[in-house]
């Protein structure tokens, strides 16, 4: 996976789906400041970018999770990549709604049937894994089979290790904070000292002050 690891790196800065600002943090939505942001929806825009994408991430769900049944897509940044891979692999597709519907059916999931089914879950971004262990446990309170979660990329935080640990689920990522920030250096876009500032980030974001 290491070619698709450095393309879709690279990708994702060329494009600028990823943004370093470590004088001037970004807030997340969760409060948190950080001198990183991701925004994998921007790859959708691109039709080089998001195919070396669904073809990374259906290269890795063979390899780790070889024997999926389904591809289900985390609304809503999960839902188009889920779309190409499970048409890579031919393969049935859901996706998961961050809540039921109020109306209808009340349904929270949509398209094949999951019950008894080994389902592989796919999102943009793993930061907390708050999002996608959520739809992780709707589809099982359907009787699905959840093998795991697969992801453009990860922060690779301590918190959602712990998090998955936890619901004992093994998760992927096409490409990684540490393997994004290496290559940002090769790039010449971080220095040394900028490269500190997001390695202190990375250890504890909940507490880091600049």
């Amino acid at each position: 996976m290491l070619n698709y690891a450095e393309q879709v790196a690279n990708d994702l800065l060329t494009i600028g789906a990823v943004k370093f600002s470590p004088e001037k943090p970004f807030t997340w939505a969760s409060g948190i400041k950080s001198p990183i942001y991701t925004d994998n929806r921007m790859t959708i825009g691109y039709p080089k970018v998001r195919q070396n994408i669904y073809e990374g991430l259906a290269a890795l769900i063979q390899e780790s999770f070889g024997d999926v049944e389904i591809i289900g897509g985390v609304a809503t940044a999960g839902i188009p990549h889920a779309a190409w891979v499970s048409e890579k692999l031919n393969k049935p597709m859901i996706y998961v709604r961050s809540k039921p519907k109020d109306h209808g059916a009340g349904r929270q999931t949509e398209g094949a049937v999951t019950t008894g089914k080994k389902v592989v879950l796919i999102d943009d971004l793993i930061s907390t894994g708050g999002s996608v262990l959520a739809a992780v446990e709707a589809i099982r309170k359907e009787g699905a089979n959840v093998l795991g979660v697969v992801s453009i990329f990860s922060y690779e935080l301590s918190e959602g290790l712990t998090n998955f640990t936890n619901a004992k689920l093994t998760f992927k990522s096409l490409t990684t904070y540490s393997q994004l920030v290496a290559i940002a250096i090769e790039r010449g876009e971080l220095n040394k000292s900028q490269l500190k500032t997001l390695q202190n980030w990375q250890q504890n974001p909940n507490k880091w002050q600049l």
